[in-house]
């Protein structure tokens, strides 16, 4: 099982122009918002229209630019999870799955198929309720049952944790984790929540101002991202132009420093990267050791964040440390600090485009 993803969908401001493939699993779609990752979403399911492109889902063509190709959504066998449920408000919790079984045609043959995704989401008792009647947690199952119910080959999933609270959002990431486990199509996970990705996706694909970057280990995004972008979106706080002097050392002049480094000697570099919790305290004489001033000092619920100044450098640093690590560290301090050779990224910059808010 797998989808192939080419399209090009122009609008005011903004162009989408994605190119991408799923295999079978969780694949995720970052951005920012703005990115464009619910409009990908609402052109896979036929919602939107495509001004150029192929969607192909296990070699069904979906939708075909140059042949004249586009399925209706009905006849996608994708099962769309909208950000906000869309479920029918005049329909009960039964109609509303009835809905995703209407392709279905023998009533006895529905009613067997409702029953046993009822009992499977947990939604017994439920049956006569009305959307406005349900909590954002019941609502949810309910979508996802009535999704599907279908039996769909794909199934997309737009921020399907954003209208809930974050203790009842981890409890459902929970649930939704399993449902997906047990399906064996193709799943699109859009977010712009890092942690979320993490825990839920296997791959995932950057989307930059309606560009797609290659599709990646989403474990790799993380611990190797290989474009500025990828790693300002993965969460990384220490972001600077740099120029390789060697194989194996950078030099960054926004913090007056040159760093060991892994990586090969052919890989392009524009800039690196440093996840702010790599940084620690060190001795003058450590590797990558940078003397820095600390100019602001601020408790976090469970870390000490600082903002540090290189001796001689333009750019700051951010420094998440333990509440221990940083106990004697205060506004106004200089201390020696380390950049390990391990965490630090290179990184291409990649053309980029103001987007519009689609999505």
């Amino acid at each position: 099982m797998a989808l192939s993803v080419n399209l090009i969908k122009r609008l005011p401001g903004f162009t989408l122009n994605v190119s991408f493939a799923a295999e079978a699993g969780v694949t995720a779609l970052l951005g920012a918002s703005g990115s464009g990752k619910s409009m990908t979403l609402r052109c896979i399911a036929g919602v939107e229209k495509p001004d150029e492109g192929s969607i192909v889902l296990d070699g069904r063509v979906l939708y075909d630019s140059r042949r004249g190709i586009d399925l209706p959504p009905q006849n996608r066998k994708v099962g769309y999870l909208f950000q906000r449920y869309a479920l029918f408000p005049n329909m009960t919790v039964r109609q509303n799955i009835d809905a995703g079984l209407s392709l279905v045609r023998d009533a006895l043959a529905r009613k067997d198929r409702r029953e046993s995704w009822i009992t499977r989401f947990h939604l017994e008792g439920l049956e006569e309720h009305f959307p406005r009647e349900l909590s954002g947690g019941q609502m949810q199952r309910v979508a996802l049952c009535r999704m599907l119910a279908g039996e769909p080959e794909a199934i997309l999933l737009d921020e399907p944790f954003a209208a809930l609270d974050s203790f009842l959002r981890w409890q459902m990431e929970a649930e939704v984790r399993q449902t997906l486990a047990a399906f064996s199509g193709v799943a699109l996970l859009v977010s712009h929540d890092r942690g979320e990705v993490y825990r839920m996706s296997e791959r995932v694909c950057v989307l930059n101002a309606g560009m797609s970057e290659p599709v990646m280990p989403t474990r790799e995004l993380f611990e190797r991202p290989q474009t500025l972008q990828a790693a300002l979106i993965s969460g990384c706080k220490n972001c600077a132009s740099a120029k390789r002097m060697e194989t194996g050392r950078v030099q960054v002049p926004d913090w007056n420093a040159i760093l060991a480094c892994e990586g090969t000697a052919d890989q392009p570099v524009t800039h690196i990267g440093v996840r702010a919790h790599w940084i620690v305290p060190c001795e003058a004489d450590a590797e990558n050791a940078v003397f820095c001033r600390i100019l602001d000092a601020q408790e976090d619920v469970f870390t000490r964040n600082l903002t540090l100044l290189p001796a001689g450098g333009t750019g700051t640093i951010r420094a998440e440390l333990s509440k221990e690590a940083a106990r004697s560290l205060t506004a106004g301090n200089e201390a020696w600090f380390c950049l390990p050779r391990r965490a630090v990224m290179l990184l291409m910059e990649t053309d980029s485009r103001s987007a519009a808010p689609h999505g």
